[in-house]
Parts: C-alpha cells; structure tokens; sequence
C-alpha cells in the first residue's frame, strides 16, 4: 500500500501522541466532514486515511481536508487496512480508530480520548445513541455480546459490541493484535483485550453514521456481519 508523500504536523510536546485510524471505501459524501471534525480534537496530533480500493474521490478528498492518505488499489477489507495502518503508526502513544462516515459527529471522539488520556481505561468504546426504530433483528449484536459475556464483560457495561468508534493506548493494541478480517474486527479486539486484563470502557457520545435499512441491502450486509462475527469467535476459540 504505498503512502502519499502528506506533510502533517509533528511537533514534539510533552503531551501523549493520538493518531486517529480511519478505514474508508467509496465514502466521498462524509470524508471531508469526518477529517475536519478529528482534526478539530486538540489532542490529535495526525489523521490518516486508509482508502480501502474506493473506486470514488475518497482518497484526493481526505488529503485536501489535511488528512495523510494510505491507499489499497483492491478492496482489502476494514482489518488488513488497519493493520497495515497500525504498523506505520506505532510512533503514537493512543490510536484512535473511527469510520469514515461519522461527519461531523466525529468530533465526539475527543469523549473517547478523556478516560485512556487520564490514565483510567485502556480502551474506549463508543455507545451511540438509540435508533428512533429497529433495522434488524439484533442478532450479529447478540452473537458479539455473548463473547464478550464469555470473556469477563458484564453485560451491563457493554451495550455497544460492535462499535468501531475506539481509542486504544497503543500497549494495548499491540498486544491485542493483529487485527481480524471482516467485520468481527470490533467484537474481537474487546475480547481480547478483557482477557488480558486490559480496562475497556464504554463511553456514551452523540455520534451518528449511515444506517442499514429493513431492505435487502441492510439484510444482506447484516448477514455477513453474523458470518464474520461468528468466524472472529471460531478464531479467538482456536487460538485459546
């Protein structure tokens, strides 16, 4: 995956060093709107853009919003682009993985950096707020919830499995990785880390992103949800 040659801002500080991690396919509508809200957050010190084969503007976009673009000719999938991206960032001290369509809601992520900047968790996890009505059966959210029971979360302080929207000290995220394929990527880092002892917290934030339907499109997508999700099980079961 070769890197745009982006100057971005460095300047050393006694302050911890936040990178946010942002996977993004064919997201040219929200991109622009998601670079400006992260790079708006004090703490954050580098925006990168992993442009995951998008076949639209996404990656000249993200680049013209300040952000350092990495680009995947073929769409390699959300883990192996932050994996790739995770290596190239292991200068930070905090990582903060956010989607791509978040726009301007991604200014939130400054909430998820307060508890791991304070030293009082290892991880944060978005919750978003609750959806006005349901747009499927809950059952992908079920199955992540029930590794998560399986790996010592109470099931009261983990009502968002698979929320992607995270900061992760970067002691942690080395230990948790590498990242898995697919989207079992979220319910696999929490399990992780609760078994290493890591402290993972849930944050509420007004965060907000592009809704699947009751639609066949929104069934389909949530069916390989469940199969990815349930594969990422299979996954951590046998490297137990």
């Amino acid at each position: 995956m070769p890197e745009n040659d982006i100057a971005v801002n460095n300047t050393t500080t006694s302050e911890p060093q936040v990178v946010a991690l942002v996977p993004a396919f064919n997201e040219a509508e929200r991109i622009t709107a998601t670079v400006t809200a992260i790079r708006s957050i004090p703490a954050v010190k580098r925006v990168v853009v992993i442009d995951d084969g998008s076949k639209d503007d996404t990656a000249q976009l993200a680049v013209d919003a300040g952000a350092r673009v990495i680009r995947a000719y073929r769409n390699v999938g959300k883990g192996p682009a932050l994996e790739h991206a995770a290596k190239q960032s292991e200068d930070a001290e905090i990582i903060l993985l956010l989607d791509a369509d978040l726009a301007e809601s991604a200014s939130q992520a400054a909430l998820l950096l307060q508890p791991v900047l304070a030293n009082e968790a290892d991880m944060t996890i978005a919750r978003f707020p609750k959806p006005a009505g349901k747009a499927g059966f809950g059952l992908v959210k079920k199955l992540a919830a029930f590794e998560i029971r399986r790996a010592g979360g109470d099931a009261a302080d983990f009502q968002a499995p698979l929320s992607g929207q995270r900061a992760i000290t970067q002691d942690c995220l080395k230990n948790i990785r590498p990242f898995v394929r697919g989207y079992g990527v979220e319910v696999a880092l929490t399990a992780r880390a609760l078994r290493k002892g890591y402290r993972v917290k849930e944050v509420e934030t007004t965060m907000s992103h592009k809704a699947t339907g009751r639609n066949l499109r929104g069934f389909l997508h949530r069916g390989k949800q469940f199969r990815d999700v349930l594969g990422a099980l299979v996954i951590l079961r046998l490297k137990r």
